[in-house]
C-alpha cells in the first residue's frame, strides 16, 4: 500500500527516515514524549475544513448564513478557541457541552442549543447563559421552554426540529430523518403544525418581553451522507411546511437549518467527496426553494462536525505483539477504550507504520503470498475490539508506531474507561510546535468520582 496522503491531515509529511510528521511535529518523537495512545490534531487542518465552508457558503448565498460547528464530534477548549474567531457558531446537545464552550469563552449568542430530551436544569442553564437559539424537539419540551423562559422574563428565541420523513443510505444508527425516528416532530401527523401553533398562540405572559419566539425550523436528516438528493428533498419539505404554516397559522419563515451530516472518507476505497460542493447545492436548493414558495431568504445555518475535525487528527498506538494464525493480528496498546466506532458501526479505518511510512508493504520472509496483510487489533476484552480488519503494511514488529488517519471525530467524543482504562493524551501541532491540550488519565482519576 502506497501512503494514503488525502487521508491524513494536511501538513502531513513522510521523512527520508521514513518518519511520519503532522505539523512539522515527528510523530515518533511525540509518542516518546507523550507516551501512547496519542491523539495528535493539526491546527491547520481544522482551520482549512472550517475556512473553506465559510467561504463556500458565504459565496453560494446572497442571504445571513452561519456555519455551526457540530461539536458531539469533537469538543474541547482549544478547538473552541481555536473556532470562535473564524465566526463559526457552535452546535451542543448537553448540558456539559454547554459548560464546555461557556468555560472556553465561546460566545453564548452563537451556541444552538440542541436535543431531544433536555432537562429543565439543562434548559434554564440554556436561558440563563443567553444561548442563541434552543432547538425545541416535543410538545413537552415546548410546555416545560416556555415556562422557564416565563419565569426568567426572557424571549427566547427557537427553532422547532422537523423530522421530514426523509431516508438515507447510511448505517441504521446515523439516519435521524427518517420517518421512524426519536428526533424531531413529523409533518404527516400533525405534531409539527400543533408545536408551531403551541409557540406563536402561547397564551401572552403578564411580562410581555417574556415568551418563546419561533424563528424558523431545523432538520437533520443524518451522518455520512453522500447523496444530494435526501437534502434536496428535505429542505423542499420544509419550504413546503413553512408555506403551510404561512397560510394556516400566520407563521413566517425568518431561519432554516438543513442540518449537517456531511461525510469524509476513512479508507482509500471509499469514494471521493467534496462537502463544500454539497453545501453549496443544499444553498441552491434553499434559493430556488425559497423563489418557489414565496418566501424572501431566510438566515441559513449548515452545521458540520465530522468533516472539520475527523481528517485533522491520527490516533497513534504503539505495537505490543505479532500474532500469526488465521489472519495476523497486530495488537495495539488501545482499542475500542479510546474508538468504540468500528464495534459499534463497523467503521472501517486503515493505518499506516508512522515510524517505517517509507516502507513498501511485503510478505514475512519465508510466508505464504498475502501475508502482507494485518489486522490491527485492540487491548480490551472483546472479540470485536479490531480497529481495523485488514490493511497492507510493512512486516509490523513490536515497538513499532501505528498510526490511524481520520480519527478526529467521535472517537474521543465516546472514549471510555472500560475494562479500567485511561483515556488518552491529546496534543495540537501548528508549525512545528506542539502543545498538550489534554493529559492522560491516571489510575486515581479512575477513582476520583468514587465517594463509597
Amino acid at each position: 500500500m502506497t501512503f494514503p496522503a488525502d487521508l491524513f491531515p494536511d501538513t502531513a509529511r513522510v521523512g527520508a527516515d521514513g518518519h511520519l510528521s503532522i505539523g512539522g511535529c515527528d510523530l515518533v518523537a511525540l509518542a516518546g514524549e507523550y507516551g501512547t495512545p496519542l491523539y495528535v490534531y493539526d491546527a491547520a487542518t481544522v482551520l482549512a475544513r472550517a475556512g473553506a465552508y465559510r467561504e463556500a457558503l458565504a459565496a453560494a448565498y446572497p442571504a445571513r448564513a452561519t456555519i455551526c460547528y457540530a461539536g458531539k464530534a469533537y469538543l474541547a477548549p482549544w478547538l473552541l478557541r481555536l473556532l470562535a474567531p473564524e465566526g463559526l457558531g457552535l452546535d451542543v446537545v448537553s448540558g456539559g457541552e454547554l459548560h464546555v464552550a461557556l468555560r472556553a469563552g465561546f460566545p453564548a449568542r452563537r451556541i444552538y442549543f440542541h436535543g431531544n430530551n433536555k432537562s429543565e436544569a439543562e434548559l434554564r442553564q440554556a436561558v440563563a447563559s443567553g444561548v442563541g437559539r434552543i432547538v425545541v424537539d416535543n410538545m413537552d419540551e415546548v410546555r416545560l421552554l416556555w415556562r422557564v423562559a416565563i419565569e426568567a422574563g426572557v424571549s427566547q428565541p427557537v427553532l422547532l426540529r422537523i423530522a421530514p420523513g426523509v431516508d438515507v443510505h447510511t448505517h441504521a444508527h446515523l439516519a435521524t430523518g427518517a420517518p421512524d425516528t426519536k428526533f424531531g416532530v413529523a409533518i404527516d401527523t400533525g405534531w409539527a403544525e400543533a408545536l408551531v401553533r403551541a409557540i406563536v398562540d402561547a397564551p401572552a405572559p403578564r411580562r410581555p418581553e417574556a415568551r418563546l419566539e419561533l424563528r424558523g425550523f431545523h432538520v437533520h436528516i443524518g451522518s455520512q451522507v453522500r447523496e444530494l438528493a435526501p437534502y434536496r428533498a428535505a429542505v423542499d419539505r420544509l419550504f413546503a411546511f413553512a408555506a403551510d404554516m404561512r397560510e394556516r397559522a400566520g407563521f413566517v419563515m425568518r431561519e432554516l437549518s438543513p442540518g449537517g451530516g456531511y461525510p469524509v472518507r476513512y479508507v482509500p476505497e471509499d469514494p471521493d467527496v467534496r462537502p463544500v460542493d454539497m453545501v453549496r447545492d443544499v444553498a441552491a436548493t434553499a434559493i430556488a426553494a425559497a423563489r418557489k414558495h414565496g418566501f424572501e431568504l431566510p438566515e441559513l445555518t449548515i452545521e458540520p462536525g465530522r468533516s472539520i475535525v475527523a481528517p485533522a487528527a491520527v490516533a497513534l498506538y504503539r505495537v505490543g505483539s505479532v500474532k500469526r494464525g488465521a489472519r495476523t493480528y497486530v495488537a495495539v496498546d488501545g482499542g475500542m477504550a479510546d474508538n468504540m466506532r468500528p464495534a459499534t458501526y463497523g467503521a472501517a479505518y486503515t493505518a499506516v507504520l508512522a515510524d517505517r511510512a517509507n516502507e513498501a508493504a511485503g510478505d514475512f520472509e519465508g510466508s505464504a503470498p498475502g501475508s502482507d496483510r494485518f489486522a490491527i487489533a485492540g487491548k480490551y476484552c472483546e472479540t470485536g475490539d479490531v480497529l481495523v480488519q485488514d490493511v497492507r503494511l510493512p512486516p509490523p514488529r513490536v515497538g513499532d508506531l501505528v498510526a490511524i488517519p481520520v480519527s478526529g471525530a467521535y472517537q474521543l467524543a465516546m472514549a471510555s474507561n472500560y475494562n479500567m482504562a485511561l483515556r488518552p493524551a491529546v496534543v495540537v501541532v501548528a508549525d512545528g510546535a506542539a502543545r498538550l491540550v489534554r493529559r492522560r488519565e491516571t489510575y486515581d482519576d479512575l477513582l476520583a468520582a468514587d465517594v463509597g
